[in-house]
């Protein structure tokens, strides 16, 4: 049992003086869970799925979760008009920027944790910020909805509480490896959202398509969804079970709670804003397309990310999940072979799809959604370049986790995203809504083309180090 107990400690990174602890549970996978006796064992003693069977489990989920939008896409741009998918457009760009910080990021830590009581403890605290973050958002709905930034604001809540629920929920059952479970829900979650478009715009018709007054139903049927994809993530139920773990906390949680935020303090403090930001840049770009060209050019925006976007988030989900652990326990040798690899793989198909949007865009989106939708064509079109880079970037965002590098990330993150506003209110005003894409791809693939090169030389990949 010797070697497989050294080989477990060397596969144990932990970063001292609270730093970040940034080798996921899955790397004590490395040695044979058998050598553990059996009231050892836990949730990270089991054998962990190799990088390839993990990738393909989530990618098949993520291929049917994006078949039915994409099938029945077509279906909603015609029960709903381009001004009502402007509406639902602003408001999910909110929602997706504030749901984003809910928990200040801590249930990204779960794969980190390596022993059972952390993980709780973070579930723990992760849940508990969640519902302080509805509890503000009740307010803040009206605020933003008075400033003019949000419409529909009493959904606001719901869709705060459905998405930060869940996106804590699937870190707890990827640190349990249950890559099955996770590939089903997200069936659940993407394809019960266009399905429940799909039939609330049905019961909507009136004899033609539900204007900005039936956007509430587009807002709607994605919480729906989301509710029903936690339902395969709440297994493995932690230690003592779901209803003590929400119960008021013992003051021994309560400790190991506050020692967790303060351990993993790096996701709140730099994750929580550079993701925050992120998702902001979606809001404040809706924000200057209603101002500059009205409800129904964010709706044909709104249209045309969510279907170029696809690939990315199929793929990139699917590869960041499965990368992340094999990432953070490869070698200081390996890990940026590995990332280049990655880089690599993923730039021949976001290449040929930069080709058919160029070549064929507006006919596509013509012929797909009707004679109404052509313009979000010529959008697509225009976005082919950016849309390309992101396909390859979206799955590095674990990369810099991995490597202990949020900061730089952040910084760096904080740039691109002036870049990206800055170039699309130019491109608006000199050129309109098309004018604002080919500004956006003008700028943008340069940044990203720089931090693949930086990504493929970074200097200081931690070093793997044995514990005693």
């Amino acid at each position: 049992r010797r070697p497989c107990v050294v080989r477990a400690k060397r596969a144990i990174l932990v970063k001292a003086r609270h730093r970040a602890t940034l080798v996921p549970y899955s790397i004590a996978f490395s040695f044979n869970a058998r050598s553990v006796p059996r009231e050892g064992r836990s949730l990270t003693t089991a054998r962990a799925p190799s990088l390839a069977g993990a990738t393909l489990t989530l990618l098949w989920g993520g291929a049917l979760a994006q078949l039915l939008p994409l099938l029945l896409g077509p279906v909603v741009a015609r029960l709903f008009t381009p001004a009502a998918m402007g509406v639902f457009t602003q408001f999910t760009t909110i929602a997706a920027a504030l749901a984003v910080a809910a928990s200040l990021r801590y249930e990204q830590a779960l794969p980190l944790a390596l022993d059972d009581s952390d993980a709780a403890a973070l579930l723990a605290l992760a849940l508990r910020l969640v519902a302080g973050a509805v509890l503000v958002s009740v307010p803040l709905a009206w605020a933003l909805h008075a400033a003019g930034w949000l419409p529909l604001p009493a959904l606001l809540p719901l869709a705060m509480a459905c998405s930060g629920l869940l996106q804590v929920l699937m870190l707890w059952a990827n640190r349990a490896q249950r890559f099955g479970a996770l590939a089903i829900s997200r069936v659940a979650q993407y394809g019960g959202a266009a399905l429940g478009q799909v039939l609330l715009g049905w019961l909507l018709w009136q004899g033609a398509a539900a204007g900005r007054e039936g956007a509430w139903a587009l807002v709607l049927a994605p919480m729906a969804a989301q509710l029903l994809a936690m339902a395969w993530l709440l297994r493995p139920a932690p230690a003592g079970g779901w209803r003590a773990l929400l119960a008021p906390a013992a003051p021994a949680l309560r400790e190991r709670m506050g020692a967790m935020a303060r351990q993993h303090k790096d996701f709140a403090l730099v994750n929580t804003p550079h993701a925050f930001l992120g998702t902001l840049q979606d809001a404040l770009a809706v924000a200057l397309l209603v101002a500059w060209s009205g409800e129904a050019a964010a709706g044909f925006w709104g249209l045309a990310l969510r279907y170029l976007k696809a690939p990315a988030t199929l793929v990139g989900s699917a590869v960041s999940q499965a990368l992340y652990p094999r990432l953070a326990a490869a070698s200081a040798d390996e890990a940026p072979r590995l990332v280049r690899q990655v880089m690599a793989l993923l730039a021949v198909p976001a290449l040929g799809l930069m080709a058919l949007l160029v070549v064929a865009g507006p006919w596509l989106f013509e012929r797909l959604f009707g004679a109404p939708w052509r313009e979000a064509g010529e959008l697509a079109r225009a976005l082919a370049p950016y849309i390309a880079a992101h396909f390859v970037a979206a799955p590095l965002a674990v990369v810099t986790m991995a490597w202990d590098a949020q900061r730089w990330a952040f910084r760096l993150a904080l740039v691109g995203q002036a870049l990206f506003v800055a170039a699309l209110a130019i491109g608006l005003m000199q050129g309109g809504l098309i004018g604002g894409a080919w500004a956006v791809s003008a700028v943008m693939v340069p940044y990203f083309g720089w931090y693949f090169w930086r990504l493929a030389r970074w200097p200081q990949v931690p070093a793997r180090q044995v514990g005693a």
